[in-house]
């Protein structure tokens, strides 16, 4: 008795089906790259010693001053910025690990199915159900992989982008904090 190529593609199915590992149950899945963060407070911290013997009040007094003149100037407030932002969500969601192999074995098993001489369509099912594994794998990890570079690439940028003006709103302060003699570090 021969089965039908219609019968070994739902035992394939069926077979391919158990393989599959089901996702943790966090809803909606999303993935978020590490992003080294460097606090702003580091960043845009300055300290004043006092050149001409001014008091602590009046070197808390043009501390102040200088801080509004420079977040004046820059347009970046270190004080109004969170110390670690949170990561951004990515911008599509990623399927589940593993539904890129799944589903090029199933797609490879029908097509080997298809394109098999008559009566060896099981075989056919078999080679091409290993060889979209092995492809559909192969898709899924260079989507993660161009994901992840994604996602750190705008992290990078972001975090140069928040240093940069730190480091401008740090030079504003400095130059007024020494205008009015004090020894900046």
């Amino acid at each position: 008795m021969s089965k039908s190529p219609m019968a070994c593609l739902v035992f394939f199915g069926v077979v391919l089906a158990g393989c599959v590992e089901a996702p943790p149950p966090r809803h909606p899945m999303r993935y978020y790259a590490a992003a080294p963060a460097q606090p702003v407070e580091r960043v845009a911290e300055v300290i004043a010693y006092p050149a001409r013997g001014q008091t602590a009040e009046q070197l808390d007094r043009d501390r102040y001053e200088c801080h509004r003149w420079a977040v004046q100037q820059t347009g970046f407030d270190p004080s109004s910025q969170p110390a670690a932002p949170p990561p951004p969500p990515r911008s599509a969601d990623l399927p589940p690990p593993g539904s890129g192999t799944v589903a090029g074995a199933v797609t490879g098993a029908i097509l080997g199915a298809i394109v098999s001489r008559p009566g060896r369509e099981g075989g056919g099912a078999v080679i091409g159900a290993i060889a979209g594994a092995a492809v559909g794998n192969a898709a899924e990890t260079s989507a993660r992989a161009d994901a992840e570079r994604a996602d750190s690439y705008s992290a990078a940028s972001r975090s140069t982008h928040d240093a940069g003006r730190g480091g401008a709103y740090r030079r504003a302060m400095s130059a007024c904090l020494e205008g009015r003699g004090y020894t900046v570090k």
